[in-house]
Parts: C-alpha cells; sequence; structure tokens
C-alpha cells in the first residue's frame, strides 16, 4: 500500500506565511478603497483596529481622534476594555495615545506598570483593563495629524519590531484613505467628517446598549459585533442602523439573532 505524502514543516511555514500575506494585502485595499459613495468613517476606523488585531500579534487596538476644538476623543476600539481605556485616555488627556497624537511620534511601553510616574493615572486604568503593554502610532501625513492608532498587550512585552512597522503602515493607509476621501471639500469639510464619526460613536454605544438590554444575555460588545455583522450582511450603514435602532425603526430581533450575535 502507498504512504499518503505528509506535509513538511518547511512546506507548513510556506503557506501560513503565504496567507498571512494575502490577509495584509486585503487589508491594504480594504483601507485603501474610500472613494465609494457610501463611505462610513465609523466602520472604516472599526475595520482598521480590526486588521490591526488579526495582524499585528496584539491583543487590542483602539484610535483616537482630534476634535474641531484641539480635544481628543475615542472613536473606535476593537474590544469593550480597550474601548474603556481609551475613554479613559481621551477624557483624561494623558497617556502615551494622547502623547502621540500631540507629538505626531511613535510612543512606546512595553511596561506600562513601570511607568506610574510618568502616566500613573493611565497605568492604572491599563491595569484594570487588562494591558500591561501599550505602543501608540501616529495618524498623521507630513504634519497633519489627525489621531493615533493605539496597539495594546495583555502582557508586558510590547510590540514586535516587524509588527509596529506594519502597524504604522496601515495607519498611513487609513489617514491618507480619510483625508483624500474628503480632498475635494478641504480642511473644513475633513474636520466635519471627524466630528461626525465622533459623534456617531454615540449613537453606535447607545444602540448596543439597548441592543444588549433588549437580550437580556448579550453584553454591549457581542450586542456590537451582531449589530456590525447584520449592517455589513444587509449593505447598510453601520451609523444609521444604529440610529434606527435608537428610534425604533429597526427591526432589533433579527439583528440580535444575526449569527455574529
Amino acid at each position: 500500500m502507498g504512504t499518503e505524502p505528509t506535509e513538511t514543516p518547511g512546506q507548513a511555514h510556506r503557506q501560513a506565511a503565504g496567507l498571512r500575506e494575502e490577509r495584509v494585502a486585503r487589508a491594504f485595499v480594504s483601507l485603501a478603497d474610500t472613494l465609494v459613495d457610501e463611505f462610513d468613517l465609523s466602520e472604516f476606523l472599526h475595520l482598521l483596529v480590526d486588521h490591526c488585531v488579526d495582524l499585528l500579534e496584539v491583543d487590542a487596538a483602539g484610535v483616537l481622534l482630534t476634535d474641531q476644538r484641539g480635544g481628543i476623543r475615542m472613536a473606535a476600539a476593537s474590544s469593550e476594555k480597550a474601548e474603556l481605556l481609551e475613554l479613559f485616555a481621551a477624557d483624561t488627556d494623558g497617556g502615551p495615545c494622547v502623547e502621540c497624537v500631540r507629538s505626531g511620534q511613535a510612543v512606546s511601553s512595553t511596561d506600562l506598570a513601570a511607568e506610574s510616574g510618568r502616566w500613573s493615572r493611565y497605568a492604572a486604568a491599563a491595569e484594570l483593563c487588562g494591558f500591561r503593554a501599550v505602543h501608540a502610532l501616529p495618524m498623521r501625513l507630513r504634519q497633519n495629524v489627525i489621531g493615533a492608532l493605539s496597539l495594546l498587550n495583555a502582557e508586558p512585552d510590547g510590540v514586535r519590531v516587524v509588527s509596529s512597522q506594519l502597524g504604522q503602515a496601515l495607519a498611513d493607509v487609513a489617514t491618507i484613505g480619510i483625508l483624500q476621501q474628503r480632498s475635494v471639500g478641504h480642511a473644513e469639510v475633513l474636520t466635519e467628517q471627524l466630528q461626525t464619526a465622533l459623534n456617531t460613536r454615540v449613537v453606535i454605544e447607545q444602540a448596543k446598549g439597548m441592543l444588549a438590554a433588549r437580550s437580556g444575555k448579550l453584553s454591549p460588545e457581542d450586542a456590537f459585533t451582531a449589530l456590525r455583522g447584520y449592517a455589513r450582511e444587509n449593505r447598510l450603514r453601520l451609523s444609521d442602523l444604529a440610529r434606527e435602532v435608537i428610534e425604533g425603526a429597526a427591526d432589533a430581533d433579527a439583528i440580535l439573532a444575526h449569527p455574529a450575535g
């Protein structure tokens, strides 16, 4: 009897590398495709943080954006705990992510417990949220800084150099896409678009809270996954669907029954 051919370690490694390269390519294509009529900045930023978790070997990711008054606000996060930490950083105007926005330079800490003298409040909040390392990357095009991308780890081992480089590339492509998407209207329209994204986050927070309460068993994070999955499957803008949930015009039961939930 013949024996079945076995896959060598080298073949397995090349196959895995090929699959990862394909995922990286798809990520860049999706982030570069912003010149579409149905462009939704909130969904776009959530796509960015999802790609970071998928490709960069980090536990969570978040985005802070500048608002019309020069303040900093949380715009997207890959998990509930990351969202809480990003909200805290924005509300207290402190921590490596905020410092990254202000300076336009990458800021990192491989062990936040050792940074109590530099970012005491942020370090304490990060510990409560289960994160011990952070790498903040600027969302910047030349001198125009519109925000920061935060890569978070539960262990104090930082972010690998290759992951940091890829993360910065993702942040750069996302920034260019955002700026390009509204370049015709110049800075005023871009600022309005960014402000809309920040305001939309509040609507989405309310919608996922309402869905979680209606289900009686889903967490807000799981309710958001269902909301987002339903929007994608039915080609709806996430922000529009969230408003319909709040207004009672959406089929909440259908959303909650979505497989993503």
